[in-house]
């Protein structure tokens, strides 16, 4: 029997990408980080000098560009690991604004929903829900605090040596990206109307991800049933 798609939500630094990762371990699913292929175009067109906010370009670097997510959670662009340099502060700014437009969208929309179709799919973003699969099983939209989401961040990117930036600077920029997701013209970050919302402002990861695997659970018994 074909297996479930789960939609994950959610603004930036809400932990979906972690929980995502953790969810597909525990099933034997895969995880699509929709998110590292936006990074991944924000990248490029910083690495090659094109204007954000130039669609069309953007769109024929696209139409050239070869972006594989592999089930350990590496990313590849272009045959080349950039797990890593996607993180940084200045992609992460980019890629809400190549987000925004809509030919962008349309070519990584349409690879996102190919890639999910055989079903197994933890898929996460900002309009997973909303846009990529609306058909998906089980929709979560998660969120938290733009302090706490700034606390994970600012952990995250000292770990990792991404960034220096201090804990008001990492929570201007998340409410910054907040601002870009819920205000941009083509599928702006919000709730799919049949979706369940998850405040992990208190939860830790794992708390998070056994509450996700709890609301799963009817939908896994129907699909080994």
């Amino acid at each position: 029997m074909k297996k479930i798609n789960i939609a994950i939500d959610g603004p930036s630094a809400a932990g979906k990408s972690s929980i995502a990762k953790i969810l597909a371990e525990r099933l034997g699913y895969v995880h699509l980080d929709t998110g590292a292929m936006y990074r991944c175009t924000a990248y490029k067109a910083l690495q090659k000098g094109i204007d954000l906010s130039d669609e069309a370009a953007l769109v024929r670097m696209l139409q050239e560009t070869k972006i594989d997510l592999t089930p350990s959670g590496n990313v590849f662009l272009d045959g080349k690991e950039v797990s890593h340099a996607i993180r940084a502060d200045e992609v992460s700014m980019a890629a809400s604004k190549v987000a925004s437009l809509a030919g962008v969208r349309r070519e990584l929309v349409a690879r996102q929903q190919k890639m999910a179709e055989a079903g197994g799919f933890i898929m996460d973003g900002r309009d997973i829900g909303t846009v990529v699969l609306p058909e998906a099983e089980l929709k979560i939209f998660m969120t938290a605090t733009p302090h706490a989401r700034a606390l994970r961040r600012l952990r995250q990117n000292q770990e990792e040596a991404i960034s220096e930036s201090d804990l008001a600077t990492v929570e201007k920029e998340i409410e910054e990206r907040d601002y870009q997701d819920t205000h941009r013209k083509s599928s702006p970050l919000k709730k799919a109307e049949d979706a369940i919302v998850l405040d992990t402002s208190d939860l830790t990861i794992q708390e998070t991800a056994d509450a996700i695997l709890n609301l799963a659970e009817p939908f896994l018994k129907e699909e080994h049933a």
